[in-house]
């Protein structure tokens, strides 16, 4: 592993923390090792959920790394697994990941932020999506914010390329939650992986599978999907032990204990 990106576990609890000085930019290297590390995350059955963090205070991740990009860097080059950092296209990634947002999320590094299922920040965090003024497309962006988030307001952020603090994205349901400071952010996330850790892991998978699923398609089709256990986790889920847990646990008024099949 490379000083770019380190991980830590607790339990099943990973967490990825990117350090690239000054502003945590992702270059194509940086990016494949992310991928790598996303993807060992997916396949790792010990693993429940992810904690994406990154060094310092000022930026979460100023996302394409623009020097690196002037340095031969091919904007459509090999981003490795799960395209850029590693996690926006990966595919069948059926686990949690919870974004620690500190700083600002500019380009690329709002767009990791997007890529992950829960985001929280600082009171002094910040998102913009710049690329407009570059004469760019901030690609994963303007497929997932409209859908995310009141379409005039995302046709604002995207075209306009301006800046929204904690508060506002929080308002509009882009932020989970606005912590006082770093040290309130990194209790609050741990408490939320912890949670999440102690979950059920089928009917997290099933929840993301589902959702993924549901993006595109009609609400009958998904449902029938659903209820015909066409897609593969749904039909793990209903024929596991941890399918029947659930309801024996609640019966004999017990905590469950989940074991993942």
């Amino acid at each position: 592993m490379s000083s770019a990106v380190s991980t830590r576990t607790e339990g099943g609890i990973l967490e990825v923390t990117l350090d690239r000085p000054k502003a945590n930019a992702i270059n194509l290297a940086t990016s494949r090792e992310m991928g790598e590390v996303f993807a060992a995350f997916r396949d790792d059955p010990a693993l429940r959920v992810a904690i994406v963090k990154t060094a310092g205070e000022r930026f979460f991740s100023a996302g394409w790394d623009l020097k690196a990009a002037a340095d031969g860097d091919a904007v459509d080059g090999d981003y490795g697994q799960g395209g850029f950092a590693g996690l926006q296209e990966l595919r069948d990634l059926n686990k949690p990941v919870i974004a620690c947002v500190q700083g600002m999320a500019v380009g690329g590094g709002f767009e990791l932020a997007l890529s992950c299922d829960l985001i929280y920040a600082t009171e002094e965090s910040s998102f913009a999506l710049p690329e407009i003024k570059a004469g760019t497309l901030a690609d994963a962006a303007t497929i997932k914010l409209p859908k995310r988030m009141p379409y005039h307001v995302a046709m604002d952020l995207l075209l306009t390329g301006r800046w929204m603090d904690a508060a506002e994205a929080a308002r509009w349901g882009l932020v989970n939650e606005v912590l006082a400071d770093g040290a309130a952010l990194e209790a609050r996330v741990w408490d939320i992986a912890r949670l999440l850790d102690s979950g059920p892991p089928l009917v997290f998978a099933t929840i993301k599978d589902v959702a993924r699923e549901a993006e595109g398609a009609k609400f009958q089709d998904v449902m029938n999907s659903v209820t015909k256990r066409k897609l593969r986790t749904v039909d793990e889920l209903y024929g596991s032990e941890d399918n029947l847990e659930g309801f024996k646990a609640f019966a004999e008024k017990r905590d469950p204990v989940w074991k993942g099949r």
